[in-house]
This record gives C-alpha cells, sequence and structure tokens, in this order.
C-alpha cells in the first residue's frame, strides 16, 4: 500500500483529498470507469426493460408487444416468436416503451395525429391504463375501444414517412396451363398479376393515396393436321384455332377524405374473339368508399376519358370515342378465403352503340404459406364490332383456374 491521494464524486465533480490511502495499483482512469459504470448499466438496463405479458393460467411471458388489432394481441417472445392472442387470454400486460392507442369508430391521421394518446400501457382486469409521456394524469380505456395499438415508431413511421417507389405493395401472381397432345393438339395458358399499395401501408390509419396495377391474360390453340381422303385424293388442310384476350390496367387515387377520392386510370383490352386489336382508354374522375369494415371494402367510381378501339379483320371500324367508365369493385376476405368482385359499364357519348361491359370475379383459398388455389371467370361484351365470317360473337366468357402466389408488404 502507498499513500496517494484519493477520489470522491460530488454532483459531478471530482475532488482529490490528500493524504488518503488505496490501492496503488488502480489508475485514475479505472477509478473513474467504476464510478462511472453503475449508472450507465442502470440506464440501459431501464431503456431495454422488456414488456411483460401474463396469462389467465398465471404463465408469464418477457418480450415486446408487436401491436393489438380489432381485439387480437401480438407479442413476441425470444423463445416462442409472434404469439396471438385475444384480450379475454391475457391477465395483466405491462409495457416499458411506448405506444399509441387509436380508439374505435375513429378516423385519424396526419391532421389530429397530435390527439393520438401515446405512453406506456399496462392492462389488468380487462381494462388498459396508459401513462402519458409528458407525465399528464393517466387515462383508462375500455378494451373494446382499443382498436389498435401500435409502438410509436410505427405510428411516426406511417404518419410523416412515404415508402420507396418498390416497397409497400401487396398483390398476387396467378398461373394456370393445360396441354393436350392426341389427334389434335391442344394447349392452353393463363395467368395473371396485381398490385395494389395504399399510404399509409396499415388499416388503422386514413388514407392518403393508393395505386394499383393489374395484368390477366389466357392465350390458347387447338391444331388439327391436315389430312388426305384416300378415294378422292382430296387434301384437307390443317386447322388452327386460336384464342387470345389480355387485359392491363394501371390507377392512382388521391383521397381528399377517408373515403372521397378522385383518380387518373388508364386500361388496355386486347381480345381475338370480339375481333378487337387494342382498347385504350385514359380518363380520371372521383370514387367513394360505400362499405369498409376490417374484412370487406366496397367502392363505386365514375370517370370520364377517351377511348381508342382498332380492329384486327377491318382498320376503318376504328374508333375514337369519348365516354365514361362506371365501376364498382369489392373485396371479402377472411382466413378461409378471398373474394373479388369488379363490375364496369364503358358508355361512348358520340357513338351511342359503341359501349362495352366487363365483371370479373376470383376466390382464392388459402393452401399452403403464401400459396392459394383460385378460381376466376370473365365476362366482357363488346357492342358494335365489325362484321366478319364466321360472325363474331359480342359477349366472351372466360373461366380460369389456377395456383396463385400472395405478395406481402414489408414495410
Amino acid at each position: 500500500m502507498s499513500l496517494l491521494p484519493s477520489l470522491f464524486l460530488r454532483r459531478g465533480t471530482i475532488s482529490v483529498l490528500p493524504h488518503q490511502s488505496i490501492y496503488s495499483g488502480a489508475p485514475i482512469a479505472i477509478l473513474l470507469c467504476l464510478l462511472a459504470c453503475p449508472c450507465h448499466l442502470r440506464a440501459q438496463a431501464a431503456a431495454a426493460a422488456p414488456d411483460v405479458l401474463v396469462l389467465i393460467n398465471g404463465d408469464t411471458l418477457h418480450g415486446k408487444l408487436v401491436n393489438e388489432v380489432a381485439g387480437t394481441v401480438t407479442f413476441h417472445s425470444d423463445p416462442l416468436g409472434d404469439i396471438s392472442l385475444s384480450w379475454d387470454k391475457i391477465k395483466e400486460l405491462h409495457t416499458s416503451s411506448s405506444f399509441a392507442v387509436l380508439k374505435k369508430d375513429k378516423v385519424f391521421g396526419k391532421k389530429n395525429a397530435a390527439s393520438i394518446p401515446t405512453g406506456s400501457i399496462e392492462m389488468a382486469n380487462q381494462s388498459l391504463t396508459l401513462h402519458p409521456e409528458n407525465a399528464a394524469a393517466s387515462a383508462t380505456i375500455p378494451l373494446a375501444d382499443a382498436q389498435y395499438i401500435m409502438d410509436k415508431g410505427t405510428l411516426d413511421k406511417q404518419l410523416y414517412h412515404h415508402p420507396g417507389f418498390f416497397t409497400g405493395w401487396n398483390g398476387a401472381a396467378t398461373a394456370g396451363a393445360s396441354v393436350v397432345a392426341a389427334t389434335q393438339n391442344q394447349y392452353a395458358f393463363s395467368g395473371a398479376i396485381g398490385f395494389v399499395r395504399v399510404v399509409p401501408t396499415v388499416t388503422w390509419l386514413s388514407p392518403r393515396n393508393r395505386t394499383s396495377v393489374d395484368f390477366t391474360g389466357s392465350f390458347g390453340k387447338i391444331t388439327e393436321p391436315a389430312y388426305t381422303i384416300p378415294a378422292n385424293t382430296i387434301v384437307v388442310p390443317a386447322v388452327v384455332t386460336k384464342s387470345a384476350l389480355y387485359h392491363a390496367d394501371a390507377e392512382r387515387d388521391e383521397y381528399f377524405s377517408p373515403r372521397f377520392f378522385a383518380l387518373v386510370q388508364t386500361a388496355f383490352d386486347h381480345n381475338y374473339a370480339q375481333n378487337l386489336d387494342l382498347q385504350q382508354i385514359y380518363g380520371g374522375g372521383v370514387g367513394y368508399t360505400v362499405l369498409k369494415t376490417p374484412h370487406q371494402e366496397a367502392d363505386v367510381k365514375a370517370t370520364i376519358q377517351y377511348a381508342r378501339q382498332a380492329f384486327i379483320s377491318d382498320s376503318a371500324a376504328n374508333k375514337n370515342l369519348i365516354g365514361s367508365t362506371f365501376s364498382a369493385d369489392y373485396v371479402f376476405h377472411n382466413k378461409f378465403l378471398t373474394y373479388t368482385q369488379s363490375v364496369a359499364y364503358i358508355p361512348a357519348y358520340n357513338d351511342p352503340h359503341a359501349y362495352s361491359a366487363n365483371q370479373a370475379n376470383t376466390l382464392a383459398f388459402p393452401a399452403y404459406k403464401n400459396f392459394s388455389l383460385s378460381l376466376g371467370t370473365l365476362d366482357s361484351y363488346l357492342n358494335g364490332p365489325p362484321a366478319t365470317l364466321p360472325p363474331t360473337k359480342r359477349n366472351s366468357f372466360q373461366f380460369t383456374m389456377g395456383l396463385t402466389y400472395v405478395i406481402k408488404s414489408k414495410y
């Protein structure tokens, strides 16, 4: 032991007392670390304190509250991963970090973001208590009124940030095929791909804009080879029957309120069976969401547009049209199936006979992870196609069946 100045801490300053004995091998820098580390470790431990969830059977989980959506709580525990539970399976819940609580039957967006209550939350006896960050009085919220709960970082990201061009998209890709090799050779291929992005990308905030892109197509051919009638030595030429139907569209919606929006759209159609080489549509209008629940949504839309119709057999029959599209879209989904329907009527004001209509239905059943079995129909009507031999039918119906891969956004 030797005599060295000793140290003591007073309100963040270091003072030296002479003639005090300490261990001679401990440098002053090490002593400073020893004094500083306990406070730092305590602060770090407090910041990293896990959330605690207690089940009604007394089991306790430590981890992180992910969110709560319409009565279903998702909690992450490192040993078990993400666990989804209803409120009636939970006895207590305590969080150390800040969460936002969105109440039922109230729509939130940028304009009223300041009114969203945030803070640490506790749940006990089927009652939710929120402790605000600004040290205001705690608020008790009935569980039935807590429609959505999410961390404050997620809330800020959805309110004030916009996903990049290639992020935030949800969609599905479908493919189907059939091949027959016999006296006649036959094959048919069908497919569809669609993407939609709503910003914010979550359902618990009012939408600002929506972008959708879709493509569907089918192509088929039946070939019967040439043959000779032996008695008459007559050669019957080969017969080829072809079918081709393609549709592509894109739409951008800008919301003025949670349900009312303006839109611009474009659409392209080719239908070999209807002698339609290409129909182009460019227009804009308004739309309204007439039904919106966690499992259903229905929109109605009306546009003013320019359309160009070009036909395969007779270019003289090509038309430039000014008209509208009146349409309705409906979506229903639950864990067992997803059903979508789209109906559109397309009149032309400068040529009353050049109207058209179409209807599409899709039914998808989840099969394995992101894969689903899908059934679809497409019924289209085109009035006034040019005369052909054999006569062109005005109506075209298509049924498809295939395997669908669901694409989910990770934004």
